[in-house]
């Protein structure tokens, strides 16, 4: 089985309704999941669109249409409800065949496309910065998206942009040459946090000394010039930050490449040139400018896309043109995913039109897609920040809510010894944390909360995990050879009893739920289905006897298939699994 059941759907009623309806024109026809369980398992719902085309009664149209499915093995009934609508019921058999499929197969039957490259750009911290709660969301979805992609078995570069060029670092490294020289070559014993320290006393000499803005100013020149002390100090700044940042990385079980702003450097003059030689560029008070249709301001003026300005300089603008151009004619990317907040939308939206008219971008065989989301709050409703009014650190979040898990863990199996409860609590703090996040649609901001995030009730991590614990119980427990039932179709899956069939239609909806992120790039869409297949699945525990009752075999390989997609899914979310809980 190489299609999702969705698709199995689509094209047996596309066949029926051209069957029934010959004379229409091309039509493609529209089959979704049921809202209700009383309305079947899935709809089609092109009746009523059908009807003003064909100049009949949507019902009749619907009842031509339902005789033409024939007796298919992949449906048990149809009926046609209310004004057209045809509610379709998959058949138990098939189902049952579904299920036994996904258990020989290591991707769950979820379809392999043709490989594509694909970059993911993502988590991009600015360096001598420390990571704070704002990065946790790029990072974390970005991730997310990776792992998909790479599942599916595309080529993906994880790319980290992070920002290591410009002013900011010519006042830095103009403030270490003053003051801290020594200190900063001494590498190893100097934090991120005491870098940070560094930069904030640069930036007060920056705005009070001209002599010292000065001195910064003519860093960035011999930065971007090579120069040796100044490339040196430079260095020393980013692997300070890298230190910090592996840490976080660690914690959250993130790989990436890192390719700054520094590496398309050499590329921004040949940009500007480029734009300019294709008759883009525009003047705008000593700056060079690229105006784009459609994006203007509040008062309706044009927005600049400034590539190079008046002093000579560069900015985000140029080094985003010269990373888009780079990712399509070097790197050779089929598509691009560039993860940041929503603030960065029409930025976004300007370069990949920029890049386009400049013939960087044609896409029509590069898909590009800005993957925008919103903020995280506090319990206030406002950013989230520390009792201080600091932004909280993405580390101190990231530790206290292990510390918060630890509690918990402790309080519940006191038995434990202290090395089973720390990596219980690891994977229950920053799981949360990451579930917690991605279980909301992306684009919308959400309220921050240890407390709601560590409960074994709702939608978080602890109640799916417990779930795929759960499963993994019945199996031990037992101590049957599943692998050996399922060689060879020793066992059939037989499925009477509605829990039996509700749990195998939502482990055979698998493929479609990944195939849907692969398009909308909603990581929600993952922790719906857990949180959904976990309800399920408890519901069918509930209900169906497992042990010692003549479909016991046939049992144990249904909550083998739900332990398998449970541990897939909760890798795709990049959060690491536990045997007990």
């Amino acid at each position: 089985m190489s299609a999702s059941l969705l698709e199995l759907l689509n094209k047996l009623f596309q066949n029926a309704t051209q069957a029934a309806f010959p004379e229409l024109p091309e039509y493609r026809v529209e089959v979704a999941k049921s809202t209700q369980t009383g309305f079947g398992h899935y709809q089609y719902n092109s009746a009523m669109k059908l009807a003003g085309l064909l100049k009949q009664n949507p019902r009749k149209i619907a009842e031509s249409i339902m005789a033409h499915v024939g007796t298919d093995a992949l449906i048990d009934r149809l009926e046609v409800a209310g004004p057209g609508f045809i509610n379709i019921w998959l058949a138990p058999a098939f189902l049952g065949t579904w299920v036994a499929s996904q258990l020989h197969d290591p991707k769950l039957l979820v379809k392999a496309t043709k490989r594509q490259k694909i970059i993911v750009d993502f988590s991009s911290p600015n360096i001598a910065k420390e990571m704070h709660v704002g990065h946790l969301r790029s990072t974390i979805i970005g991730d997310c998206l990776a792992r998909v992609f790479e599942f599916l078995g595309h080529d993906v570069l994880r790319l980290n942009h992070v920002g290591d060029f410009g002013t900011s670092f010519g006042m830095l490294i103009a403030y270490i040459k003053e003051h801290c020289y020594e200190t900063i070559n001494h590498v190893d014993d100097v934090t991120l946090s005491e870098l940070v320290t560094f930069y904030r006393a640069s930036k007060v000499r920056f705005d009070e000394d001209a002599d010292f803005k000065k001195r910064a100013q003519l860093e960035v020149v011999a930065l971007q010039a090579s120069d040796p002390e100044t490339v040196k100090i430079w260095k020393i700044i980013c692997e300070i930050s890298r230190r910090a940042y592996q840490e976080i990385y660690d914690l959250l079980d993130i790989r990436l490449t890192e390719r700054g702003e520094s590496f398309y450097n050499p590329m921004l003059s040949n940009i500007v040139e480029d734009f300019q030689k294709k008759g883009l560029v525009t003047l705008s008070e000593g700056a060079k400018c690229v105006f784009l249709d459609g994006f203007t301001n509040r008062e309706g003026e044009k927005l600049p896309l400034m590539i190079q300005k008046s002093d000579g300089g560069y900015n985000y603008d140029t080094t985003d043109l010269a990373a888009i151009r780079h990712r399509v004619e070097q790197e050779k990317a089929d598509r691009i995913i560039c993860v940041t907040d929503s603030g960065q939308a029409t930025h976004f939206a300007m370069i990949f039109q920029a890049a386009e008219k400049a013939g960087y971008l044609d896409t029509s065989k590069v898909r590009v897609d800005h993957v925008p989301f919103g903020l995280v709050l506090g319990a206030d409703g406002k950013k989230f920040k520390t009792r201080s009014g600091d932004t909280e650190k993405l580390i101190d979040l990231l530790t206290t809510a292990i510390s918060k898990a630890a509690e918990i863990v402790k309080a519940r199996h006191p038995e434990w010894d202290g090395e089973q409860q720390m990596q219980v609590s690891q994977v229950l703090g920053i799981g949360a944390v990451k579930y917690s996040d991605l279980s909301c649609n992306r684009v919308s901001d959400y309220a921050f909360s240890y407390e709601k995030m560590l409960r074994f009730e709702g939608n978080t991590i602890a109640f799916v995990m417990y779930s795929y614990v759960r499963a993994k119980s019945i199996l031990r427990k037992i101590g049957v050879d599943v692998q050996d039932l399922a060689d060879g179709g020793k066992t059939m899956i037989r499925l009477e009893h509605p829990s039996e069939i509700a749990l195998a239609l939502h482990l055979a909806r698998f493929p479609e739920m990944v195939e849907q992120i692969t398009q909308d790039l909603l990581p929600n869409r993952l922790t719906d289905y857990l949180y959904e297949l976990a309800e399920t699945f408890n519901v069918f525990f509930r209900d169906c006897r497992v042990e010692g009752v003549p479909e016991q075999n046939s049992r144990l390989l249904l909550t083998e298939d739900v332990r398998r997609v449970f541990e897939m899914g909760l890798t795709l979310l990049g959060i690491r699994l536990v045997d007990r809980m």
